[in-house]
């Protein structure tokens, strides 16, 4: 609870909880290169966080408007176009002074893109999975093996997160204002909800206002 922040902020705790418990899970370090795959609202909760561990972030994504997003208003160091060209490791290593990321951040709940993050990874690196899928992964075991990965999962948050957070968001370290694209009463709601639903309208997270 906090007497502090408002209902609307309050609201993006829970989501905020991934991100919080993923870097933890993480273990980032100051100055660290990492990358976010997936720039929806678990890559986007998992980037604040990134942010407050001073890291250097590189996200990539398919969507260019919502690189956009982390780039102008989550203020990240680099962002990547996922074309599937096979140029993204390069594209990678030009953005990050000729190295890959110690660490890469998968948050897109893909199969296609959980399996193939291992790629990106530079050599003794870590892969974490915060996104889920029921999919089956598939990849060889050499693509591990020889580069010496870790592999983590993050699926929780936990009590200590949610104090965090909201201390976080009383301290204006993070800012949760980009956050809240769009808002409707509870009598617009119905209308609203379908447009929301639609990739162009550009919904970062949706708020029902119940009174």
């Amino acid at each position: 609870p906090s007497e502090k922040l408002t209902l609307d902020q309050l609201a993006l705790v829970e989501t905020l909880g991934i991100g919080c418990h993923c870097v933890d899970r993480a273990a980032t370090r100051e100055g660290e290169k990492l990358l976010v795959i997936g720039a929806g609202p678990i890559g986007l909760a998992v980037i604040e966080f990134l942010k407050v561990a001073n890291a250097e972030i590189t996200v990539m994504d398919m969507n260019e408007t919502r690189l956009a997003f982390c780039k102008d208003r989550l203020g990240v160091d680099h962002t990547v176009v996922f074309k599937g060209d096979d140029t993204e490791v390069e594209r990678l290593k030009e953005v990050n002074g000729g190295e890959l990321p110690t660490t890469v951040i998968d948050a897109t709940g893909s199969h296609v893109s959980m399996s193939n993050a291992f790629q990106y990874a530079a050599f003794t690196g870590q892969v974490v999975y915060v996104g889920i899928t029921t999919q089956e992964l598939t990849f060889k075991h050499v693509t591990i093996h020889r580069p010496e990965l870790t592999v983590k999962a993050s699926r929780n948050a936990v009590p200590s997160d949610f104090t965090r957070i909201i201390k976080l968001i009383e301290d204006g370290v993070i800012d949760t204002t980009p956050w809240l694209s769009h808002s409707a009463g509870y009598d617009e709601f119905v209308g609203e909800f379908q447009n929301w639903l639609k990739p162009e309208t550009g919904v970062i997270k949706a708020i029902l206002h119940m009174t």
